[in-house]
C-alpha cells in the first residue's frame, strides 16, 4: 500500500471506514444502520460546498432522498437544536448523517438523540448518571462524516451545546451519541483553509496532551494520547503547508479520532479556559486551545514535569519538559497561532467572570493542579 493511500476498517471505538474516496460508501453506511430517509445535518458554511452537494447526490442516487438542515452556528446552541429536531420530525426522517467539523457533528448527534426525548436537553448534561434519564426509544441512528481533523466528535459520546441565554457551554452526554458508522475520507478535508487546519489540528493535539497529563488512571487512553501527539507532530505541519497531502490529511483524521478516544481519561485547564472564552467571545475552539496551551503548561509544570519528559522522549524531542515546551511554542508560531488572548482580539476586562466559568467547567476536574478561583484568575492573566 502506498503511503498516500492509507485505508483501514476499524471496529474501535465504533465502525470507522478510513480512506480516500470512501464517501462513496455513505448510502451503504446508512442502509447498514437501517436508515431509509436520512437528514444530513451540517453548518451554514459547508451547506453550499461541493463536498456537501456530493454527499447529498450519493444519498439521492441510492433512493434515500435529499434532505439537509444547516441552520447551525459555529458554537451550536439549543435554538439550533430545536430547529433541527423540528426539521427531523417534520421530514419524517429515521436517521442522521452528521457532516462537518465539530459544529455539524455535535449538533447532528444531538438532534438524533433529542428526537427521542421529551425532557429539555439540559437534563442530559454530563453530570453523574443524568444520562440514564433518557428514553432510548426514538433515538435515531447516526452516520458521522468529519470534514476537519479535528474535534474527534465522530467517535465521541457527547456534544457541546452552548446555552444561548447564559453563554455557557454544556457537555451533553449519552452512550447513544456514539455514531454507528464513521466515514473518514481525507479528500473531504483538503479544502480546509490553513487557519482551520491549524485550529482543528491543535484541538486534536490539546485533547491528546490534556488526556495524557490528566492524573486519572487510564493507561489505554494514555497510550492512545501519546501516539496521537506523535501523529500531530509528524503530519500537522505537512497538512498545513500542503493542503492536498492526503497522507498527512489521513493521519490527522486518525489523530483527531484518537484525541477524542483518549480524553475519556480527562481534560484540563486548556479546555476549562477555552470553553468560557469561546462561549463569551465566539472564538474558534481549537485555536483558543492553542493560544492558552503554553500558559497552562507553565501552570501545571510541577505536577507533569516527569510525565512530559517521558512524552518528549517518545516524540523524539530532547530536553525533557523544557524541550517539549519549546516545541509547542515553535509549532504554534509555524501554524500562525496568536501568541496571547490579547493578540486574538480579546480584552482582559472580564477575567473574573471567565475564571468563575472556568472552575465550573467539567474539564477543570481533570487538571493535574487543582484549579481555584484565585489561581485560575492568575492563569488567565498569564494568557493576556
Amino acid at each position: 500500500m502506498s503511503s498516500s493511500n492509507i485505508t483501514a476498517n476499524w471496529s474501535y471505538p465504533t465502525s470507522v471506514k478510513l480512506g480516500r474516496g470512501r464517501i462513496s460508501e455513505l448510502a451503504d453506511a446508512c442502509k447498514s444502520l437501517g436508515i431509509k430517509k436520512p437528514l444530513l445535518i451540517t453548518d451554514r458554511g459547508l451547506a453550499s460546498m461541493a463536498i456537501t452537494k456530493n454527499a447529498l447526490d450519493i444519498l439521492e442516487d441510492a433512493g434515500l432522498g435529499r434532505a439537509i438542515f444547516a441552520d447551525v452556528d459555529p458554537n451550536p446552541n439549543e435554538k439550533n437544536l430545536e430547529a433541527g429536531v423540528r426539521a427531523f420530525k417534520d421530514g419524517g426522517h429515521d436517521g442522521v448523517v452528521a457532516f462537518g467539523g465539530g459544529s455539524g457533528l455535535d449538533l447532528g448527534k444531538c438532534v438524533a438523540f433529542m428526537a427521542g426525548q421529551t425532557r429539555p436537553v439540559w437534563d442530559f448534561e454530563d453530570i453523574g448518571d443524568w444520562w440514564t434519564r433518557a428514553s432510548l426509544e426514538g433515538i435515531a441512528p447516526i452516520v458521522a462524516v468529519p470534514t476537519t481533523a479535528g474535534t474527534g466528535s465522530e467517535v465521541g459520546r457527547a456534544s457541546v451545546i452552548t446555552n444561548s441565554e447564559t453563554h455557557v457551554k454544556k457537555i451533553i452526554f449519552h452512550p447513544k451519541f456514539l455514531p454507528g458508522v464513521v466515514i473518514s475520507d481525507p479528500e473531504l478535508t483538503v479544502g480546509m483553509p490553513k487557519i482551520i487546519t491549524a485550529g482543528t489540528g491543535m484541538d486534536a493535539f490539546a485533547h491528546c496532551l490534556e488526556a495524557y497529563s490528566s492524573p486519572f488512571y487510564h493507561p489505554m487512553s494514555a497510550g492512545i494520547a501519546l501516539e496521537g501527539m506523535r501523529l500531530v507532530k509528524e503530519f500537522l505541519p505537512r497538512a498545513y503547508r500542503e493542503g492536498t497531502d492526503l497522507e498527512a490529511r489521513a493521519n490527522m483524521m486518525a489523530a483527531a479520532a484518537m484525541g477524542a478516544v483518549a480524553f475519556q481519561k480527562g481534560l484540563g485547564a486548556i479546555h476549562a479556559l477555552s470553553h468560557p472564552v469561546g462561549a463569551v467571545y465566539n472564538t474558534h475552539h481549537g485555536m483558543t486551545n492553542a493560544v492558552v496551551m503554553p500558559a497552562v503548561l507553565r501552570f501545571n509544570r510541577k505536577a507533569i514535569e516527569e510525565k512530559i519528559g517521558r512524552a518528549a522522549a517518545y516524540l523524539g524531542i530532547s530536553g525533557g519538559f523544557d524541550g517539549f515546551y519549546d516545541y509547542v511554542l515553535k509549532l504554534r508560531s509555524d501554524l500562525g497561532v496568536p501568541e496571547t488572548l490579547t493578540a486574538m482580539g480579546i480584552a482582559s476586562d472580564r477575567i473574573d467572570e471567565l475564571s468563575a466559568m472556568a472552575i465550573e467547567d467539567p474539564s477543570a476536574g481533570g487538571n493535574p493542579v487543582a484549579m481555584t478561583l484565585e489561581n485560575t484568575k492568575a492563569l488567565f492573566r498569564d494568557c493576556f
